[in-house]
């Protein structure tokens, strides 16, 4: 018996459109991320791309909870010497 794989042109992308108004940070990533993969489809295949495309309107509208806006960091480095930057939650989404 063979293993059924998918082709490229049996893949129907669709486009979801979000509204992150009053969502939980942590939730809303999954659920975007599962879409991304395509693991809700029934055609899901590890090795090939069967996500769909994903729009997030009112991101600036989420809910973290705790204190995450002041106490979660986001870390990124240059590469030079000194090129360690921080970033708090609450930076990120006004930009």
């Amino acid at each position: 018996m063979k293993t059924y794989s998918v082709k490229a042109s049996d893949i129907k992308r669709e486009w979801h459109v979000i509204d992150a108004t009053d969502q939980v940070l942590g939730r809303l990533a999954t659920e975007v991320a599962r879409l991304l993969m395509g693991k809700n489809k029934a055609m899901f295949t590890r090795n090939i791309d069967t996500g769909d495309y994903v729009v997030i309107i009112n991101a600036e509208k989420i809910r973290t909870s705790g204190n995450k806006g002041t106490g979660k960091f986001y870390y990124r480095h240059s590469g030079y010497p000194g090129g360690f930057k921080t970033t708090s939650l609450d930076e990120m989404m006004k930009t």
